[in-house]
């Protein structure tokens, strides 16, 4: 995992101790899981937007925004972006289609 990504995850975890009127990530915890989806859901949109428009420098920073709050979900939940990795790792070399035809529902 990437440097970004453990520093991320050091302070999203010690956010859930911090003052939610001091801090954002805190503040977000403090509200609960709705409202962090609901974030990830308006990330979400503007970054599709953004792409939308074509507009390099507007997906790089929606995406970070995207990605900043899918780790706060995963901090919120008690997983961590290794897992994800994990999981992206694990469906190296199979098809996306059998992949997806596999899962359970």
């Amino acid at each position: 995992m990437s440097n970004i990504l453990k520093r991320l995850e050091t302070i999203l975890q010690q956010r859930k101790q911090d003052d939610p009127t001091a801090s954002y990530v805190a503040s977000l915890y403090d509200k609960g899981l709705d409202t962090i989806l609901k974030k990830i859901g308006e990330e979400a949109t503007e970054t599709v937007i953004a792409a939308k428009s074509g507009d390099k420098t507007q997906i790089i920073y929606e995406t970070a925004d995207l990605w900043f709050h899918s780790l706060v979900l995963l901090a919120q939940q008690d997983l961590s972006a290794d897992d994800v990795l994990k999981e992206l790792d694990r469906r190296f070399g199979l098809s996306g289609l059998d992949e997806k035809a596999n899962r359970t529902k």
